[in-house]
């Protein structure tokens, strides 16, 4: 329907008795809830957002600022306590300058709720949906009191029109203020950025890094030696017991999953169900209140802080998974929470039919950064979490829709060039999910140098090649040794590449080995929601099964996977409960199940179905650690260090001879490389030479033994066998010596890392 045809559809509705407050009838702006009860100074339109500060005359206060760049007014809406009875003062914000309305409030403090209602026209044919009778969330509010239940009252237009093709351009006059969550004015505390000097974060090098994806509620929910009140909670995994697993297993940096305020989606609330994972931001200054033991009128801040500086001692990182490429709001269906109200037109980017919105997120909308003040709001946030709170780096979700220019993605884009250039954010670690949903959005291997990125290809080829479905070696042999086919470029180097065999979406590890198919049911959509190219493996049977044969397969196969992710060249990222054994009943899309399929079962270290692996991921992490050869800083070469040295790394076939070309393009089973340490480039902190052990690494998927003969001099004189995935128990070495040139039987579907003796 034309937009003229679908105007004149909306004004019969009003003709024909649409209830006047739901028709566009004079809406809250002529009828405030309370005369203002403070004066309003002009104050100063920096920083943005609430800000306490001392005032003229030596008067304290908070400052108030708001982009919104197209608005024809704005109210800052003061609310004396919590909940929805809380009386409301409104006071008009007339200052303006370059599109920021701001003001200073004296007598306002830490604690103070408020939020804003913005002003102008209602016109949805040209994106224009401001609605004054809804509160909005600041967007640079640092915290957030509340949650938001999505009633009604809280979307811009009527959400239950009954011509739902046009029910976007009804506007609903309905006050949201007792129906959504307040912002907090946070207190400033003193020391500011200097809590945060380099000289007190880990600051581990992007090669020795060894990355531990985790949900801070599910981490810590079950978990027996958290107090119960703490569990789910930042200050939970603050908890010494929480921090204790981290260490003992060997990883240096956890990855949270967003810990930005967040809303639950409409369609999910009707179903009982909320968005467990978090990719749903709403505020991206604000600590998600849901995950705080210390309430929510803003001791979150202080909670969060806590917890990064517990997990700093301990010498572990803290990334953050952000998501800057779209927000709760949704499309022109979605509710009207914040940006949307304050200015639609410049924070999002909308369709040649400014009614809808360009979606290159599968969310419904994409924030708009090539806009100054949007990539204002991101950098500032990015700053504000470094800075401020203590973050060590940052997991760019949907990474692609943000190197968008006006449509394509662009690695010269505003977003990445800003990045390169800041002081604060180029010196973190930055990790691309390198792709988006909209044409040409996959761009593995593009982004430039500083960025790291999440490698599927890894994930891919390695899970394909245990499944026995690689047609030959050659992807997984760049896989295995950094991928320099994607990141040999511009001075990258081998840890541009994160590699993962699995991550919070898709099946985990021991469900990768259990299940052909998803199950993913208790979502709620038929089954129809998750990917359908799991390139997972059941082992004979489909979920749970008695079959000790299958049993004892499927733990072979986690040993498996997790060893050559372990031993792999490049950064590796684990996901929490992994390492034991974890399941999700089969799905392969839990993010709205916050209950025991998706929190850690503490139970399985003592259980059957790891098999050993939690012992085995200590040792392997504890190898990496101590072996430079296993971590490498520069791509392979194929060529000796020095005159007398050999390549620092050779592939071998099963006869012991190296490869040629032929060997790459066969379908093969079997993949030996050989890691010389006495050839590794680069010199240490005091400019001395490099030297390690020597390691071959034997994988072999068939489902029969091989026979496999170890390469004899030069290479080695004899071999230490270090790991054997086909044993059960993983916690002492082999330690089994075989001469160079033997022939030994490496057992069907295993790795065997094999240690060259001096």
């Amino acid at each position: 329907m034309s937009s003229a045809a679908e105007q004149e559809t909306v004004d019969e509705g009003v003709r024909l008795g649409a209830p006047a407050a739901l028709a566009g009838a004079a809406g809250p702006q002529g009828h405030p809830a309370g005369a203002p009860a403070r004066p309003v100074w002009p104050g100063a339109p920096t920083p943005l957002g609430a800000r306490c500060r001392v005032g003229p005359d030596g008067v304290a206060g908070t400052n108030f600022a708001l982009w919104a760049g197209g608005a024809e007014g704005v109210e800052l809406c003061l609310f004396d306590g919590p909940g929805p009875s809380a009386a409301e003062s409104r006071l008009p914000l007339t200052e303006l300058t370059h599109g920021i309305w701001h003001g200073f409030v004296p007598g306002v403090g830490p604690g103070q709720r408020y939020g804003f209602r913005v002003r102008g026209r209602w016109d949805p044919w040209t994106g224009a949906r401001w609605n004054p009778a809804k509160l909005l969330l600041d967007p640079y509010a640092r915290a957030v009191d509340g949650d938001f239940t999505l009633p009604p009252q809280v979307y811009g237009h009527v959400r239950d029109w009954p011509e739902q093709h046009v029910a976007d351009t009804v506007r609903d006059d309905r006050d949201s203020a007792p129906y959504v969550p307040k912002a907090v004015v946070v207190h400033d505390e003193t020391g500011g950025p200097d809590e945060w000097m380099d000289d007190r974060r880990p600051k581990t090098p992007w090669a020795d890094s060894v990355i531990y994806e985790v949900h801070v509620r599910g981490f810590t929910r079950l978990h027996p030696g958290i107090p119960e009140e703490l569990r789910g909670t930042y200050a939970g995994l603050a908890h010494p017991a929480a921090i204790e697993h981290l260490t003992r297993l060997g990883v240096t940096a956890v990855e949270l999953l967003p810990v930005h305020q967040f809303a639950h989606e409409d369609h999910l609330l009707r179903r009982g169900l909320v968005n467990y994972w978090g990719y749903n931001s709403i505020g991206y200054f604000a600590p998600h209140a849901g995950y705080a033991a210390s309430g929510t009128a803003g001791s979150q801040v202080g909670e969060f802080k806590r917890m990064v500086r517990a997990l700093h001692d301990a010498g572990i990182e803290v990334i953050l998974d952000v998501v800057y490429n779209h927000t709760a709001e949704a499309g022109e269906l979605g509710p009207t929470l914040s940006l949307k109200g304050v200015d639609n037109r410049g924070y999002y980017r909308l369709q040649q039919d400014a009614r809808r919105y360009a979606d290159y997120t599968g969310c419904g909308n994409t924030l708009h950064v090539v806009q100054p003040h949007v990539l204002r709001l991101i950098t500032d946030s990015l700053r504000y979490w470094v800075t401020e709170m203590g973050v060590d780096g940052f997991r760019f979700d949907l990474a692609a829709a943000l190197a968008r220019s006006m449509h394509d993605v662009d690695m010269l884009s505003p977003f990445l060039a800003v990045i390169a250039q800041d002081p604060v954010l180029r010196r973190v670690k930055l990790i691309a999910e390198p792709w988006d949903v909209g044409s040409g959005g996959y761009q593995v291997g593009a982004f430039p140098p500083l960025w790291t990125e999440w490698n599927d290809r890894y994930r891919d080829a390695v899970r394909d090649f245990w499944r026995g479905a690689l047609p030959d070696v050659r992807d997984l042999g760049y896989r295995l040794s950094g991928s320099s086919d994607l990141y040999a470029w511009g001075g990258r180097r081998p840890h541009a590449s994160i590699n993962f065999v699995t991550a919070h979406d898709g099946f985990t590890l021991r469900d990768l080995v259990s299940y052909d198919h998803k199950h993913n049911e208790a979502n709620g959509e038929g089954n129809r929601d998750g990917t359908d190219d799991n390139r997972s493996w059941n082992c004979g049977a489909e979920g749970e099964t008695d079959d000790p044969e299958v049993n004892a397969l499927r733990r072979r196969q986690m040993r498996n996977l997790l060893t050559t992710l372990l031993l792999s060249t490049g950064v590796p990222m684990l996901v929490a409960g992994d390492e034991m054994g974890r399941t999700q009943g089969g799905s392969n899309n839990a993010y709205c199940q916050d209950n025991e399929t998706s929190w850690l079962d503490w139970s399985l270290p003592d259980g059957e179905p790891g098999g050993g692996l939690l012992a085995l991921t200590r040792r392997l992490l504890a190898l990496r650690h101590a072996h430079p050869v296993l971590r490498r800083r520069a791509f392979f070469a194929g060529r000796p260090q020095a005159p007398d040295g050999l390549r620092d790394l050779a592939w071998f076939t099963p006869q012991g001879a190296e490869m040629t070309e032929a060997d790459w393009y066969a379908r093969s089973a079997t993949l030996a490389l050989f890691l010389s340490g006495r050839d590794i480039p680069g010199r240490d902190a005091r400019g001395e030479q490099v030297t390690d052990d020597s390691f071959l690494t034997v994988l072999h998927a068939g489902h029969e033994p091989v026979d496999f003969r170890l390469p004899g001099p030069p290479w080695a004189g004899s071999y230490e066998l270090v790991v054997d995935t086909a044993r059960e128990e993983q916690e002492e070495a082999p330690g089994t010596v075989h001469e160079g040139g033997a022939v030994v039987a490496v057992p069907a579907r295993s790795v065997l890392l094999l240690r060259v003796r001096a």
